[in-house]
């Protein structure tokens, strides 16, 4: 089994106040209604606003993206209203973009002339 398919990812808005640990934590169990038993990990990407959240099985996974419909709201302690978006995480290979300076340098003509190609 592929180990990103029980993953969950919730994108919490960036314009929104910052949320602490405990406060996900609380959030996870009320609104999304998961067990510490059913949960292999959680992962917080500050920065970017993001919850990761690993799974037991598959079929819990679809249960809470069919009973969310893939949106939640989350209430800050200053009552402001958050939207939650909640999708499957695409665990693909990310494409990177290198500088062309640091690829001339780091591995000589070569390189330049592979990226000349590319475009």
């Amino acid at each position: 089994m592929c180990e990103g398919k029980t993953t969950i990812v919730c994108i919490f808005d960036k314009k929104s106040p910052r949320i602490t640990a405990y406060h996900i934590h609380e959030w996870i169990h009320e609104k999304l209604k998961l067990l510490e038993e059913e949960v292999r990990m959680i992962q917080i990407d500050g920065p970017r606003r993001r919850v990761y959240i690993k799974l037991n099985n598959e079929v819990r996974l679809q249960e809470v993206l069919h009973t969310t419909q893939g949106r939640l709201d989350y209430i800050h302690d200053n009552g402001e209203l958050a939207i939650v978006y909640i999708e499957r995480a695409g665990m693909g290979v990310r494409r990177t973009e290198w500088p062309t300076s640091l690829l001339s340098y780091r591995t000589g003509h070569y390189a330049m002339s592979y990226l000349d190609m590319a475009k």
